[in-house]
């Protein structure tokens, strides 16, 4: 994976980083080699495989948006012990020529939700709270790549925290929520998906 090119990416990695190096010794339950990994898939594509046409974006206003801007599906297990909500993350770090792109910003997810259907959050829903994406949107914007930069890797990345759902406001931008999430992280995982256009 190419090296993340904006500060909000770089901080995502070192927040995923240090929660697994959390000492075996922190916390109550299962040793860390009887304990299943904490897990984001997708029924639709594999880690480091191709996104779909239709997940890409569709906004009129930018000709390089040619999908349909449907939201692929996606499943967790094994959260984290004292997980009470999710936050999820969609970033692109060789959007903007480097600078990066947010595609999604959500929060709030309550632990009792184990993954969202396709196409689910392209829209508001009461199962998450919206941040802000590099586009103002809080709900899923799929790729819109420059045709002939090669494929982009868009990470999406699930944290597990001990906030109670509702406790942060909306509108809050990856870096925002990166902040307030300092200190009541309990485990993160990812999952990479290709876009690119000829």
């Amino acid at each position: 994976m190419k090296k993340i090119g904006c500060v909000a990416g770089v901080a995502l990695a070192m927040l995923v980083s240090a929660c697994a190096m959390k000492p075996a010794s922190e916390g109550a339950g299962p040793s860390p080699s009887a304990r299943k990994p904490f897990e984001l898939t997708s029924p639709q594509f594999a880690d480091g495989t191709d996104l779909a046409l239709k997940n890409a974006g569709n906004a009129k206003e930018n000709p390089n948006c040619v999908g349909q801007n449907v939201s692929p599906p996606l499943d967790w297990k094994n959260m984290p012990s004292g997980t009470r909500s999710f936050a999820l993350t969609v970033f692109d770090h060789e959007g903007r020529s480097g600078l990066g792109v947010v595609h999604w910003v959500a929060y709030g997810i309550p632990a009792s939700v184990t993954g969202f259907s396709e196409n689910e959050v392209s829209v508001p829903s009461p199962k998450f709270v919206g941040g802000r994406g590099t586009s103002g949107s809080g709900s899923y914007a799929g790729p819109c790549p420059p045709a002939g930069t090669g494929k982009h890797h868009y990470i999406f990345t699930l944290i597990a925290t001990d906030l109670e759902p509702g406790t942060l406001p909306a509108g809050l931008t990856q870096a925002q929520l990166l902040e307030k999430l300092d200190g009541r992280v309990k485990g993160a995982t990812s999952l990479v998906g290709l876009f690119g256009q000829p």
